[in-house]
């Protein structure tokens, strides 16, 4: 995975206290990030689905499974 630098801006308690308690601020930011964007990305979903929903469909239900079921 390649990265890139950034700059992000912490109250100065706050990182403070992750520093006494040894956080990889760096790494709690990463994951702080990627949570938001799945959080983001479900968002989108939802709203996408609730614009234009899945209406029932009977080709879906003529089909066969082809596994040994």
């Amino acid at each position: 995975m390649a990265s890139i630098r950034t700059t992000i801006t912490l109250d100065q308690v706050l990182a403070d206290r992750a520093r006494r308690l040894d956080i990889n601020i760096s790494a709690a930011a990463r994951e702080g990030v990627e949570a938001a964007v799945r959080a983001a990305m479900a968002r989108a979903d939802r709203a996408a689905y609730q614009r234009q929903p899945e209406r029932p469909d009977p080709f879906w239900s003529e089909l066969e499974a082809w596994t040994e079921e």
